[in-house]
């Protein structure tokens, strides 16, 4: 008995001591983990493989050691050092390739009024649907366009896509867009009508500018090369297509336009666990937000409309309304219902963070969204609007008070900088 308690004892003393050893050698780790982070923070940029033209001019404004950048964002850089954004974001990759701490970093509000006034958005070729968005579809914010089948989500995303890369010159963004399909809808021969029809627009106004024709960097075969496209067939695929886009934008820095047709389509009918259904959606939510804000780019989804019905039997009928839930429903910063009026296509923007609530009017010709001749758009609170029957997918609207917008056929030739 004797010779057994000293046998645990000494078992036990040598435990004690393994664990001193080992939380000793964590220890001595974490401190050598320290060190190095903080040599790496004052590592020399030089000894990265980034340009030595952009060297050169990150060096004029005393950028020369990592922790230099630590609260520089791709705009910032670009205006400061006086280089292209895409140069900038080719830096920041470099000198993060793992993305920077996910602790978020301060930013004055002075600093984003100067980042929102010197950023455009996307043009819709529709002018009074611009407008009524402030500047075309903005970038680094999430836009959801809603409506029943047939009233044009597709093709104003088509024509998004080729917007995008219309060239700086003549007011455009000169990017490329990423276009994810879960519907099937993507017709590329209707994304060439419209890429011919802007590449016309492009040359006429850059004519009238001075320029020569066919001199200006644009044509069908380099807005189609310019398209990325994913054709997802489930939630499996587009969840595996959403976790690759961080790494996909760090090797394409020129997309800045992010299309989902339609978010709904992966997780309407293919789901018996609704709980699960709602993690994934808030999680794809959250993913999106980070990417739209992180990498400055727009972020586009169609969404489907689905009946509501009363819960209760009562007077009220049954409403169409954007599917995915209320939850979904906080993901998107911009909100535009379309619904028709009369045979013709409105666009009511319901939801936005510095735009008040208007219709305007628009249709879908061979060239792609275009205005309605002597339309106008109605000043129109959503209590007067939003009221839609189940049976008939029209919205009541009130009477148009005020002409507010001159508009026509023509595409807007050059976006309007915030002054």
């Amino acid at each position: 008995m004797i010779h057994y308690y000293d046998y645990w004892s000494r078992s036990r003393s040598n435990l004690v001591i393994l664990d001193l050893v080992r939380l000793t050698l964590l220890g001595l780790f974490q401190i050598i983990k320290i060190i190095m982070f903080k040599k790496n923070l004052q590592r020399e940029i030089n000894t990265f493989p980034i340009n030595p033209m952009v060297l050169s001019k990150l060096a004029i404004v005393d950028l020369r050691f990592l922790n230099d950048f630590d609260d520089y964002t791709p705009l910032r850089l670009s205006s400061e050092a006086n280089i292209t954004e895409a140069d900038a974001q080719e830096v920041l990759s470099i000198l993060f390739p793992k993305g920077k701490s996910s602790a978020p970093t301060e930013k004055r509000a002075l600093d984003l009024l100067f980042e929102e006034q010197e950023t455009s958005g996307i043009v819709t070729f529709c002018e009074s649907l611009d407008t009524m968005l402030g500047d075309g579809i903005p970038l680094g914010k999430i836009t959801e366009i809603c409506g029943a089948p047939g009233l044009g989500k597709t093709q104003l995303c088509l024509q998004l896509a080729v917007a995008i890369q219309i060239p700086v010159d003549i007011g455009g963004l000169d990017g490329e867009a990423v276009y994810i399909d879960t519907e099937g809808s993507f017709i590329v021969e209707r994304l060439v009508d419209i890429a011919t029809a802007t590449v016309d627009h492009c040359q006429l106004i850059h004519m009238q500018g001075g320029g020569e024709l066919g001199s200006i960097d644009i044509s069908v075969e380099r807005i189609l090369a310019g398209i990325h496209y994913f054709h997802c067939l489930d939630h499996t695929e587009f969840l595996a297509c959403v976790h690759q886009l961080h790494t996909f934008l760090s090797q394409h820095q020129k997309v800045k336009l992010i299309i989902v047709d339609s978010i709904a389509c992966p997780f309407r009918h293919e789901f018996s666990d609704m709980s699960l259904r709602t993690k994934l959606l808030s999680m794809l939510g959250q993913t999106f937000i980070k990417i739209a804000s992180q990498n400055s780019v727009a972020v586009v989804f169609t969404n489907q409309m689905t009946t509501k019905i009363p819960a209760v039997p009562s007077n009220q009928s049954s409403q169409l309304i954007p599917a995915l839930g209320e939850g979904w429903a906080h993901i998107s910063n911009i909100k535009i219902m379309l619904y028709w009026d009369n045979n013709q296509r409105r666009a009511m923007l319901c939801k936005s963070p510095n735009q008040k609530e208007l219709i305007c009017s628009f249709q879908i010709t061979n060239g792609g969204i275009r205005d309605v001749t002597a339309t106008a758009n109605t000043d129109c609170p959503l209590s007067n609007i939003a009221h839609v029957d189940s049976k008939n997918s029209t919205a009541s609207t009130s009477t148009a008070t005020e002409n507010l917008l001159k508009s026509g056929p023509t595409p807007p030739a050059k976006r309007q900088k915030v002054s």
